[in-house]
């Protein structure tokens, strides 16, 4: 999975309030691979 697709994962399980398990996971992952959701949050990446 690209980290794309995982973050848009992520930010797509929180808006639809999936468990949190799940989201935990994702995030989780998202650490490991040392991406910074600061650059996805504050709009300068679009995750279509």
């Amino acid at each position: 999975m690209s980290n794309e697709v995982l973050i848009h994962c992520y930010f797509k399980a929180l808006d639809l309030k999936l468990e949190a398990e799940f989201i935990n996971l994702l995030r989780d992952e998202i650490k490991h691979r040392q991406i910074n959701l600061d650059y996805y949050t504050n709009g300068e990446a679009q995750v279509s």
